[in-house]
């Protein structure tokens, strides 16, 4: 009579493995990623961004959204922000210029996201600082509040549907209230503040570290009303050369100066600046964009930026609204 089979113990460890794979496969696809989400370091480096070339310099800090730095700053897709050619405005012998703008980033995600606390600490005594925002603070409103009116809409079009709040933006106005929304996507809740108090939280802040804050407008769209480019004057425009002036700091009205400079050229000649339908620049809008900024600054009664311009920057002359 022949013997029974036997289980040696090689036998049921393999029974034992064939039996846990199916379940140990479903438990892997179950499973959260491993890790945390990447810190604002770690996208800071994804995207390319530095510190002072020479800590021994003062440096001119930029910190905005994509009409400042667009993607890498290295003109992608063809589409570039002013901080790219500024650089070559000022003496680098003089003076570092660090690119620190984000595209997509508000006023308030600049600082939630934690790009503010890394800009900051770079900052130091005798820096200048420019801060342009309000391409991306649209879309959260107090309850009753209108929708803000410019981002991106023709003058006088319909106001778009009721939507749910984005979460990257700011409150209009530049009060002090504030409202509690949830992130669609990472269902936290946060207490958002007005566009006004984001930017004079830049503002403190570079002044707590001995260095002079500048605000910027920001730059117009391409959108025509009556042959001449909208204005923001009752929105960002408008809040933030308040906020200029009730810190007492210097305002580069760039969306005047450069909506100045569209209506002198004419649509079609402004068609040719811009690389998508209304907001992003070619290279050579952008350096349009960029003799603005130094018009803009060279007017202003003190301009801490004076002595480091090259002879390219120098060359431009300081903008007068007569």
């Amino acid at each position: 009579m022949p013997a029974k089979p036997t289980l040696t113990s090689h036998s049921l460890i393999a029974a034992a493995i064939t039996c846990l794979l199916p379940l140990l496969a479903l438990a892997a696809q179950q499973a959260p990623p491993a890790g945390p989400p990447p810190d604002a370091t770690a996208q800071e480096k994804g995207l390319g961004l530095t510190g002072p070339a020479n800590p021994k310099l003062p440096s001119l800090i930029l910190v905005g959204d994509s009409t400042v730095r667009n993607g890498h700053g290295a003109g992608s897709d063809g589409l570039w922000g002013w901080g790219a050619p500024i650089a070559d405005l000022f003496d680098p012998a003089k003076i570092n210029v660090v690119n620190r703008a984000i595209g997509g980033l508000s006023s308030h995600t600049y600082i939630s996201q934690g790009h503010w606390a890394n800009t900051l600490a770079l900052i130091k005594p005798g820096d200048i600082v420019l801060i342009q925002f309000g391409h991306n603070d649209g879309g959260i409103n107090l309850p009753g509040q209108p929708p803000v009116p410019d981002q991106g809409l023709q003058p006088g079009a319909p106001a778009p549907p009721p939507r749910a709040p984005n979460a990257r933006g700011s409150l209009p106005g530049i009060g002090e209230e504030t409202l509690d929304v949830q992130d669609p996507r990472t269902q936290a809740t946060e207490t958002v503040h007005t566009f006004g108090w984001y930017m004079r939280k830049y503002v403190d802040d570079t002044k707590a570290k001995g260095a002079t804050p500048i605000l910027c407008s920001l730059v117009p769209r391409k959108i025509w009303a009556d042959g001449h480019i909208h204005r923001s004057t009752d929105t960002y425009r408008g809040w933030t050369q308040q906020v200029a002036a009730q810190e007492h700091i210097g305002f580069d009205d760039l969306n005047e100066i450069i909506a100045r400079r569209y209506d002198a050229l004419g649509q079609t000649a402004v068609d040719a600046l811009f690389g998508d339908p209304h907001t992003h620049t070619t290279l050579v809008g952008a350096q349009l964009n960029a003799e603005c900024v130094v018009a803009g600054l060279r007017a202003l009664p003190r301009d801490p930026l004076a002595p480091y311009l090259s002879e390219k920057g120098k060359a431009i002359k300081p903008y007068s609204a007569g």
